[in-house]
């Protein structure tokens, strides 16, 4: 089966503009990491769980916020990786000094058998889409074009 993950884009409109709200991989690989290193809150699907139910799951574990509204389904995207991502934009704010990921357990070094829990994310950020196009990752830029199409 392939791999599917689901996420939420939180967007808002400030003085015309559309900011979107993304967040960026904790861990030593991420820490100085900044263009190109930033995502759509999102998480692999479990089983056949709904993509929604996976997207609104994955946005509470990675932000701690809670997220509802008027969902707008965005058109699946293929990474590089074969993975299938579904995203939903809705339109919405959070404090991205509030921000309270889940914790994770990785490999660190690389290859050396040691375990270290690290934050799935380490800070967010509302971006301008200008902007937002440099620092997300490239998988991901085609959701913020689709955004920007339909007007936020």
């Amino acid at each position: 089966m392939k791999k599917e993950s689901a996420g939420i884009l939180v967007y808002r409109k400030s003085g015309g503009a559309i900011e979107v709200f993304l967040i960026h991989p904790g861990g030593p690989f991420w820490a100085k990491k900044e263009i190109g290193a930033w995502s759509i809150p999102k998480g692999e699907r479990s089983d056949s769980e709904d993509l929604l139910k996976t997207a609104m799951r994955e946005f509470k574990e990675e932000t701690n916020f809670d997220i509802n509204g008027d969902f707008k389904k965005l058109s699946p995207l293929t990474q590089k990786s074969g993975k299938v991502v579904y995203i939903w934009a809705v339109e919405g704010n959070c404090d991205p000094s509030a921000l309270k990921s889940n914790f994770i357990d990785i490999e660190w070094p690389p290859k050396s058998g040691l375990k270290t829990k690290i934050p799935e994310a380490d800070k967010a950020f509302w971006f301008p889409l200008g902007e937002a196009r440099k620092m997300i990752v490239a998988g991901q830029i085609g959701f913020l074009d689709e955004l920007e199409k339909l007007g936020g």
